[in-house]
């Protein structure tokens, strides 16, 4: 796993696979093989014409959704052409008006001009190319766009969503730990290393204490992000959220006062900086894991849940949110944990319903899904909600924009995505507000609307209402599947251990023939 680690190969990479025979060769020249970067091959069909194909996250024959590449030896105002063919899921937010992301680097060094949304004639369509599954020939499906190049002979990259990489993390870091006033405040240390060798950082923000008597009255919140590789906008939501807690401004300390904050800003930096969409160096997605008892396998999820759980028996955990990246939704939302008891019963409604009061244009709370299902039962949301946290999350941000008020039909920014770290922070101040008449009322909102709705649904089945209605047994049918992935619920064990489970048994075989 050399390769698997900032500054890879100590060889450094093989020479690029093409260069320019003459200054008249159009030929684009491209790269892939840098921190986050996923481009497998590229093939010119035309002149300014080409297709693309994504590599596949390491040790897996799927997950083709992140890219990040660059070229080189551009023509300005030509229309070049580029399809990526292999992509699997039928429906993307590039039919509903995304569009890629393309950063030029003298557009930034002569203007200042960072990422920019580009190209038109963006379609996402089913292919004639198959590739096999268990359940036969699936088709992949492509993307394509056409966009025009402001500078001649200029290193263009393209992307996804806004690259956010581990040395981008490190770097950050780095800057806390500098500053004397934010590193009294946010101590940092190493979680576990990953099957790399890379190090998951877990960070403490809290306000510094003369006397630990002081901290066991503190309730705890966990954030935790990454464990989804390609999901970069989740590592920006993360920035804005420590930006704002480690900040002087008085919410910020009376945060640092009242709380004490437990944060795994990357779960998955292998997975980062290899350029994977959704999986670890085990070939396997960490977030359906969080029940695993294989350490060596899953080490940054195994060391979480054994931290949380250790937090859980010194003080009381008021919300855990696990940050990810969503691709066929807009705007943010929330996944959390329905409570049936009559005591808790939409409780873990109340903080999802005031963030969305709190972020009006990029949070939509009708977008929120409750239902716990099995399928999902290793993720980290239902593991640590198991142990007992009512407020246990998985907030969802669009790869794409909001549908919502005054920021409808817009792309989200990086400071829309850092802005939903602030405004996490400051409903955590609503929820926790020593005056509860906010949360009571929000509760009582949500109880009447929840009644007519299913009042609602009663009635179009020709269902006679009754006076005394049970909510409890009725609030998930209104709810269909969380829309998260499937992709990956039934992968198996960690690639290696497959491999030695699969030559155990074929040694079998040969003892029993003998």
């Amino acid at each position: 796993f050399v390769r698997s680690r900032v500054g890879g190969s100590r060889n450094g990479c093989d020479a690029i696979s093409y260069i320019p025979t003459s200054p008249e060769d159009t030929t684009l020249v491209f790269e892939s093989r840098f921190e986050s970067g996923n481009l497998a091959k590229a093939i010119k069909v035309g002149e300014y014409d080409y297709e693309l194909y994504l590599r596949y996250d390491l040790f897996t024959s799927k997950h083709t959704q992140w890219y990040y590449f660059r070229v080189k030896n551009t023509r300005p105002n030509i229309k070049y052409r580029f399809t990526i063919v292999n992509f699997m899921k039928p429906d993307s937010l590039y039919n509903y008006g995304m569009k890629p992301l393309m950063y030029s680097e003298k557009s930034a060094q002569q203007k200042k001009i960072g990422w920019i949304r580009a190209g038109t004639d963006i379609k996402y369509y089913r292919n004639n190319l198959k590739y096999e599954t268990t359940k036969g020939d699936k088709s992949f499906y492509s993307l394509t766009w056409t966009t025009q190049f402001t500078h001649g002979n200029d290193d263009v990259y393209f992307s996804h969503c806004y690259p956010y990489t581990y040395t981008d993390l490190q770097d950050y870091l780095l800057e806390l730990s500098n500053d004397p006033i934010k590193s009294r405040i946010c101590k940092q240390r190493v979680l576990c290393r990953t099957i790399a060798g890379n190090l998951v950082y877990l960070l403490t923000i809290t306000s510094p204490s003369q006397h630990p008597d002081d901290l066991k009255h503190k309730k705890a919140v966990v954030l935790t992000s990454r464990v989804h590789p390609g999901e970069s906008n989740s590592s920006w939501m993360m920035k804005g959220f420590l930006d704002y807690l480690t900040g002087n401004s008085a919410d910020a300390k009376l945060l640092r006062d009242t709380f004490i904050f437990k944060i795994v800003p990357m779960l998955n930096p292998d997975g980062v900086i290899v350029g994977n969409y959704r999986c670890s160096l085990a070939g396997r997605d960490l977030n359906r894991n969080y029940k695993t008892m294989l350490k060596d396998a899953y080490p940054s999820v195994w060391h979480t849940r054994s931290m949380i759980r250790k937090l859980l028996q010194e003080r009381e955990i008021v919300v855990y949110c696990d940050l990810h990246g969503h691709s066929r939704r807009q705007n943010v939302f929330i996944y959390g944990c329905e409570n049936k008891h009559n005591e808790k019963r939409l409780r873990e409604r109340i903080f999802p319903c005031m963030l969305s009061k709190n972020a009006p244009h990029s949070f939509s709370y009708n977008s929120c899904k409750f239902k716990v299902q099995k399928s999902k039962e290793g993720t980290g949301r239902i593991v640590v909600w198991n142990m007992g946290v009512l407020n246990s999350f998985t907030m969802e941000a669009t790869f794409c924009g909001s549908s919502l008020g005054k920021k409808k039909g817009s792309h989200f920014s990086v400071a829309d995505f850092e802005a939903l770290g602030y405004y996490f922070c400051d409903t955590l101040l609503d929820y926790c507000d020593p005056d509860a008449t906010k949360c009571a009322n929000i509760y009582l909102d949500l109880e009447e609307k929840l009644r007519k709705e299913i009042l609602s649904r009663m009635e179009k089945q020709g269902v006679t209402s009754p006076n005394d209605l049970d909510m409890s047994d009725l609030e998930s049918d209104l709810e269909s599947s969380d829309g998260g992935s499937d992709s990956s619920v039934s992968d198996g064990p960690p690639i290696h251990l497959q491999y030695s489970s699969q030559r155990v048994s074929l040694d079998s075989i040969i003892i029993f023939s003998k």
